[in-house]
């Protein structure tokens, strides 16, 4: 019985924590959000002591209260009509036929600062038989073992094309790891030029950036690229949330994958993707021959973004001694 009620405990517990962000992060009136979760804090305790003298009221009360949370928290829904921030405002689009994509809503912002840029969206046509290569690139902001990561295609032409999965924030909105967790945020697949979505991260925000040559074979290549258009069409027809553990900028890509290729095997380090270098390395998905230490000194690219700035060659500049570019 002792053990029963211990198991009951943790569990009324560890629904206690989870209600009381549910309702921090998502009760519809901010006002009143640390009160709600306050208030649902006290409710989960005193059950959780009762739960040793009065087990079955205990039960039923918390038990009712849990299950109404549930029925609430079920009814938050994506939405597609936010007051979105300028550099998420449009959602990549596309369609293929045949060898030529074409690609909608291309983002290419000109930033001089986080408040000071040059809003363009663009049409953009690729021909896939000229696809080359694919490049993975993780941008760290400071918090230990974490990343955003990108995929960048490039095309035998000079150009290059970059997919980043993201948090699709209201104006004035900021990141919150945690409140990816509780729907605080819809997802959305940019699809951008380099000297926009790569600059405005090295020279901009001054995040650190490292850049790495995947190996893929031509027809991966092709079905990863259509896989993000398939993706981002799906997200602009039906909204979704991010989720800070399960649908992120890296299980996305992940998920992907793990369809064109099969066999890629789980790590923790598809969760801390600072780590992704030591994982993809790992798997023989870099350049050959080439130890970790020297991918990660080679593929960094601050500096070599820094100076080319607005150069039109950008992203020719910041591949030079990245292993695996020719």
């Amino acid at each position: 019985m002792i053990l029963i009620k211990a198991a009951l405990t943790l569990l009324c517990l560890i629904a206690t924590l989870w209600g009381a962000m549910a309702f921090y992060y998502q009760f519809p009136h901010p006002s009143a959000r640390a009160l709600v979760a306050g208030a649902w804090v006290v409710l989960g305790l005193s059950s959780s002591l009762a739960l040793w003298g009065w087990p079955k009221p205990a039960m039923a009360l918390f038990g009712s209260c849990f299950l109404l949370q549930l029925l609430w928290w079920h009814s938050i829904t994506p939405r597609a009509d936010r007051d979105w921030a300028p550099e998420v405002a449009q959602l990549a689009t596309g369609h293929y036929s045949g060898d030529w994509a074409t690609l909608d809503h291309v983002r290419n912002f000109n930033w001089r600062s986080l408040d000071d840029y040059d809003v363009r969206w663009e049409r953009r046509q690729y021909d896939l038989s000229t696809l080359q290569s694919v490049d993975m690139l993780l941008s760290e902001w400071g918090v230990k073992g974490i990343a955003h990561v990108l995929v960048s295609f490039g095309f035998t032409n000079g150009d290059y094309l970059t997919f980043s999965v993201e948090i699709r924030k209201e104006r004035d909105e900021k990141f919150s790891e945690y409140g990816g967790f509780f729907k605080q945020f819809e997802a959305s697949i940019i699809a951008a030029d380099e000297r926009d979505i790569v600059r405005v991260r090295t020279n901009i925000r001054k995040e650190t950036v490292g850049l790495y040559r995947v190996n893929l074979s031509p027809d991966a290549r092709r079905a990863l690229f259509i896989a993000y258009i398939n993706h981002a069409n799906q997200l602009a027809r039906a909204p979704a949330f991010y989720n800070t553990l399960t649908a992120n900028c890296t299980t996305v890509v992940y998920e992907m994958l793990q369809k064109i290729v099969g066999g890629i095997p789980l790590d923790y380090r598809l969760l801390l993707s600072a780590y992704l270098p030591e994982y993809l390395h790992r798997l023989g998905a870099t350049a050959q021959g080439v130890g970790i230490i020297a991918l990660r000194e080679q593929g960094a690219i601050n500096a070599r973004a820094q100076a080319a700035a607005g150069a039109d060659d950008f992203s020719a500049q910041i591949r030079r001694g990245v292993p695996g570019v020719d």
